[in-house]
């Protein structure tokens, strides 16, 4: 990586160094984004190429069992990559309360939030973060995050966990965990995989992580990004979006980019690459985007479910045992996890991990 200029420097030194994040930067009243955060021309989301005559489906999945449901969900999975339910079962007071416990932890004081800095919080399975990978990035994003590892034994140590929001956190992912079960029961018997026994349920969904994910108000918002193109590396991950907007899409048919309108109450469901690998290409791991806010703070609640830290994850027997040929070894998880954080978002790129 070039070596950085000295103003960029001061920035990473406040910003990351002493821990204080975009959240810290943006209190500073700014009125300007700061060279480090500026994306080259090329990078940019331009007015011209978000699509007009794209939109993700919105599924009413009341009744899961609905054969029309299941269908929908499993082509939209195929087709697009993302898809929106409504009617989920998630009670709207848990989804509203979770957004604003996530408004609430970014709204204390700063040395209050530098409490749980990565590397400084009281347990590794809360830490607070800024942009995405700053220390191989050239250009950093515009924004935060509070990131709470979420399985069964992480859960122990709750007591450490930031006290105005650990309540809602919870709530919400146990909200969620039927509706997760339902996806993936779902989505995998559209690759012919009969149930879930607790060997699979392992390889699937096992580590959940939490994000809240905070982006401040931007004095330039079409020069940053609040996150850069990026496929996930869950098996699913459900995005519970607030109302400001801003998550981009990237068509298939063409290379524009699909905004996917916040819809009150409503999930945003996405494939991730484990889901692409383990269906041999059927289910498609879309790249997204956000785009910063001029106008206001914005917040969003990712639940990102991924396998055990030491699952071994490849294209399943049921998909190739009509013969088809693997595109994909077999990766431990952790493997693949550590090759993502180690790298600034690349797109797509980090599937050639696990391309054969």
């Amino acid at each position: 990586m070039p070596p950085r200029d000295p103003n960029s420097e001061k920035i990473i030194d406040f910003v990351v160094n002493k821990r204080n994040g975009i959240k810290g930067l943006a209190d500073t009243g700014i009125e300007a984004v700061p060279q480090l955060y500026i994306l080259p021309p090329e990078e940019r989301l331009e007015p011209n190429s978000i699509s007009t005559h794209h939109s993700i489906p919105v599924i009413d999945v009341s009744n899961w069992d609905d054969p029309e449901v299941t269908e929908s969900i499993c082509q939209a999975a195929g087709k697009w990559g993302f898809f929106q339910i409504i009617n989920h079962g998630v009670p709207l007071e848990v989804l509203d309360a979770v957004k604003e416990a996530a408004h609430r932890f970014f709204g204390l004081p700063s040395e209050e939030r530098n409490k749980y800095w990565a590397g400084n919080s009281p347990t590794e399975t809360v830490a607070l973060k800024t942009s995405f990978a700053p220390q191989s990035e050239t250009v950093l994003e515009w924004k935060d995050y509070l990131s709470f590892r979420s399985s069964p034994g992480d859960l122990e140590s709750f007591p450490l966990w930031p006290p105005v929001c650990r309540d809602e956190v919870v709530k919400y992912l146990e909200s969620a965990k039927p509706v997760i079960r339902k996806l993936l029961e779902i989505l995998l018997k559209g690759l012919k995989v009969k149930e879930i026994d607790k060997a699979r349920e392992y390889s699937l969904m096992a580590t959940p992580i939490v994000n809240f994910n905070f982006y401040p108000r931007c004095p330039n918002p079409e020069l940053t990004a609040g996150v850069r193109p990026h496929s996930d590396i869950s098996t699913i991950t459900i995005l519970l979006q607030d109302d400001n907007g801003g998550l981009y899409v990237r068509a298939t048919d063409d290379n524009s980019w699909i905004h996917i309108p916040p819809v009150n109450g409503a999930l945003v469901i996405n494939v991730g690459d484990i889901l692409q690998i383990m269906s041999n290409d059927r289910y498609k791991s879309i790249e997204h985007r956000v785009v910063a806010n001029g106008s206001k703070d914005r917040v969003s609640v990712p639940i990102f479910v991924n396998p055990g830290e030491d699952a071994v994850f490849g294209p399943l027997p049921e998909v190739l045992e009509s013969g088809e040929q693997p595109l994909y070894k077999e990766v431990v998880f952790s493997d693949y996890f550590k090759y993502f954080f180690s790298k600034k978002h690349e797109g797509k790129k980090t599937l050639d991990f696990a391309r054969i």
